[in-house]
């Protein structure tokens, strides 16, 4: 009968703008949340009967096809978090654990990660991000899929092997006055300040880390050429004595008329550090001599201006631990340290899906892949159309709000609306049955 049809069409239209009004509660109630993708609801005409042969066909009302994510980018927003992470493009943060008493591979927009007690790269609900973990000198080339450990990474001590210097020797220096006819003579250990010409200081270190202070001294000769001295106290040294210095590398340095470095020798190399790896030799680089081919002007000079140093530095340092992290566009995860070196640590993955829409939903912020989404293709941010990394800043929700309250308008005239279909068609069934009074 027809009057019943419309009560059931009537009906399913209250069923279907009632799915629409729990849609659009669940967008506005997910506003705020962190990579939160919006939904919409399909309907579609339900089945079809003909009232007529040859035609006629009338329909049965409304079904809710299906749900759809709508994953349209959100908005950043900045938190000058370091480990917090959103993704400008297409792709999935990859995370593996236990959610909801189930352990599996779990895919995320949201990108609120944190150092977990381990040391691991974690979200909120403590699940592993995945990423490519570098070995220690920082190459990923070789890594594995697999939990970033970047919480517990150290930085070693690496003993100083080259030490650099630039600037001038003053060519207008004369001999010290107790120098004698070659000149080396009139320097001496004890005495070293009053018996050069100039000094410069610097720090190095050990296989241990430990600073040793070192002092290098310039004393011209009566040739005109210099010679270097580089000096420490005894307490620093194997077999040495405190508060005795103790002359640890010797060399000489020979300039042409232009005032450009000719040539350099080392005669002494013996800085053998206490408690340390013995016999740490130590490379002065004093520029590119002439007679070497090079231009003897990138290092040490001699003019006729004031002995200067420019430049002094060398290549050790001491050990460190990690103090921040900062993540590139790539993915690629740098640890900074206390020692002032830095290294990557490890790089984030991205899954990628031919339909993400199809992912299924299962709730704090993360999905799983159907047969629908199709399998994850992982790999490194900014490759392959996987978007790239925006470390600091987090993508909103794309929750259109005032979109949302025009569609709750529109759910609530249709409910109303199917509502009349029932009521008119009760009113007309309410008076069929009065016919027989």
């Amino acid at each position: 009968m027809s009057l019943l049809t419309a009560m059931y069409s009537g009906y399913s239209g209250l069923s279907a703008t009632s799915d629409e009004l729990s849609v659009v509660g669940d967008n506005i109630a997910n506003s705020q949340t962190v990579g939160f993708k919006a939904s919409r609801t399909c309907f579609a005409d339900a089945m079809t009967q003909q009232l007529v042969e040859g035609g006629g066909e009338q329909g049965l009302g409304v079904r809710t096809l299906t749900v759809q994510k709508l994953m349209a980018q959100g908005a950043f927003a900045t938190t000058n978090q370091d480990t917090d992470c959103a993704i400008q493009g297409n792709g999935m943060f990859v995370l593996k654990g236990n959610y909801g008493g189930a352990s599996g591979t779990f895919y995320s927009r949201n990108g609120q990660f944190v150092i977990g007690a381990d040391g691991f790269l974690v979200n909120l609900q403590g699940l592993h991000v995945q990423g490519m973990q570098a070995d220690p000198t920082g190459d990923i080339s070789s890594g594995l899929l697999g939990d970033l450990q970047v919480g517990n990474a150290s930085a070693p001590a690496k003993p100083t092997d080259n030490i650099t210097v630039r600037g001038n020797l003053d060519a207008q220096a004369k001999p010290t006055e107790n120098a004698d006819a070659t000149g080396y003579a009139g320097w001496t250990v004890t005495d070293a300040k009053d018996t050069s010409n100039f000094s410069t200081s610097m720090v190095v270190y050990d296989s241990l880390g430990k600073p040793v202070q070192l002092d290098i001294y310039f004393c011209m000769d009566t040739s005109g050429n210099w010679n270097y001295h580089a000096v420490t106290d005894g307490a620093n040294l194997t077999g040495g004595t405190a508060n005795t210095p103790s002359e640890v590398a010797t060399g000489t340095l020979a300039f042409d008329t232009e005032g450009r470095l000719v040539s350099n020798t080392t005669t002494l190399n013996d800085f053998n550090p206490i408690n340390a790896s013995p016999a740490q030799p130590l490379t002065f680089n004093f520029g590119s001599g002439t007679a070497d081919g090079g231009t003897g002007l990138d290092g040490i000079t001699q003019y006729a201006a004031a002995s200067a140093m420019s430049f002094v530095t060398q290549a050790g340092f001491t050990s460190g631990s990690l103090n921040r992290l900062s993540i590139g566009s790539d993915g690629k995860i740098t640890g900074g340290f206390t020692n002032g070196q830095s290294r990557v640590l490890g790089q984030l993955v991205l899954g990628n899906f031919k339909a993400p829409d199809q992912l299924s939903r299962i709730g704090g912020s993360l999905y799983e892949e159907t047969p629908q989404s199709g399998p994850g293709t992982l790999g490194t941010p900014a490759t392959a159309d996987r978007g790239s990394i925006s470390a600091g800043t987090l993508e909103q929700s794309n929750v259109d709000i005032a979109q949302e309250f025009i569609n709750m308008i529109t759910a609530q005239r249709g409910f109303e609306a199917n509502s009349k279909t029932l009521t008119t068609a009760d009113q007309l069934m309410s008076d069929l049955m009065q016919i027989r009074r």
